[in-house]
């Protein structure tokens, strides 16, 4: 004989650096976010799902931010999306922070003193952006390349590091950039 379950069970996830989403029902660290609440409702248990950005949240301080630094603005987008999934809350293994992953010895450089916050966040990491693309001539691989892996690593290497993250990141945001841009 079968018995119903009674335990609640909230579901959490979290989207790696490489995109890949990890569901859990007991978070080890910050970057799992709520997706699933399980709520009694009399003697019946429902699930709720979390409310959760989608790419167009965002897209007036995109806009904004994609115009003080001359950074097209589905670049902005695809960048959020492969880093974040449009989670505001997001924090990295690594301790990268918020929308655009920001390193927390990065936050004064970028004028950020909250990097959770979405204007914040976004405002700072295309300021970042825009700094890897001037380094690198406006060469967006090797600019994508060092939002990820760093400058030092690029430089190091005169090209994309041979690093499985940075190469699999460098396609997904060109792959999301393409695809931001033509819709």
């Amino acid at each position: 004989m079968m018995y119903p379950c009674t335990a609640l069970g909230d579901i959490y996830r979290y989207i790696d650096a490489d995109g890949v989403v990890h569901f859990t029902n007991t978070p080890t660290d910050e970057g799992y976010t709520l997706y699933l609440k399980e709520k009694r409702v009399g003697r019946v248990q429902t699930r709720t799902r979390r409310f959760k950005a989608g790419p167009d949240v965002y897209d007036n301080i995109i806009l904004n931010a994609a115009r003080a630094f001359g950074v097209d603005h589905a670049l902005i987008k695809a960048v959020i999306h492969a880093e974040s999934g449009f989670n505001p809350r997001a924090v990295s293994s690594k301790g990268a922070r918020g929308l655009m992953q920001i390193m927390p010895r990065n936050n004064a450089s970028l004028n950020i003193s909250n990097p959770f916050d979405p204007s914040q966040n976004i405002m700072g990491g295309t300021r970042y952006l825009k700094r890897m693309l001037i380094r690198y001539n406006e060469k967006l691989a090797l600019a994508l390349a060092a939002y990820n892996a760093g400058p030092s690593a690029v430089d190091k290497y005169k090209n994309i590091p041979p690093y499985d993250e940075t190469r699999t990141y460098v396609q997904k945001v060109m792959s999301l950039y393409s695809r931001y841009k033509s819709s």
